[in-house]
């Protein structure tokens, strides 16, 4: 349990690494609500270590998506908590690195989910969860060629999303 319970604490810190600097959930706190939203009702069967991690990942995403609402509800929308990716989706467009609102990545990656699961899964474990191509391909029973190949697709796909862009 405490090597779980580091790795967990891990994806937290990555998580809100990404978030505002006053942002009031601490990655225990995060790690603590995660485990209470995946075990209060009957625990789920985990197949190995990377289903556990790329089930951890998609709750902590929806804790903070769940905070990011609450708090923009009680702003009016004003004041929404800014997401920045650091790099890891290349959202850059002439030099300007543009930082998001995490209510904005949600709403990319569900419509990422509706066209293609599989694709907003891949995003999830690598750049949510911290997984290499890897190991995501393992998670995933795909080729690392294949992974690899999905995640510059889907980041190509999140950014013309992000942007507003039609496609073609």
């Amino acid at each position: 349990m405490p090597a779980v319970y580091a790795e967990l604490r891990r994806i937290a810190a990555r998580h809100l690494r990404k978030e505002r600097p006053d942002h009031t959930l601490s990655p225990t706190a995060l790690v603590n609500e995660a485990y209470l939203r995946m075990f209060a009702q009957e625990p789920p069967d985990f197949a190995d270590r990377s289903h556990f991690l790329a089930l951890a990942t998609r709750v902590m995403r929806s804790i903070l998506v769940d905070h990011a609402r609450a708090r923009g509800s009680a702003k009016r929308g004003g004041d929404s908590p800014r997401f920045s990716f650091e790099g890891n989706l290349d959202l850059a467009v002439d030099g300007v690195d543009f930082r998001l609102q995490v209510l904005d990545l949600d709403r990319a990656m569900d419509a990422l989910a509706r066209e293609d699961a599989s694709l907003a899964q891949v995003i999830e474990m690598r750049y949510f969860g911290g997984m290499t191509a890897e190991e995501t391909a393992e998670a995933l029973g795909r080729s690392v060629h294949i992974v690899r190949h999905e995640l510059r697709f889907a980041q190509a796909w999140l950014r013309r999303e992000l942007a507003g862009e039609e496609p073609g």
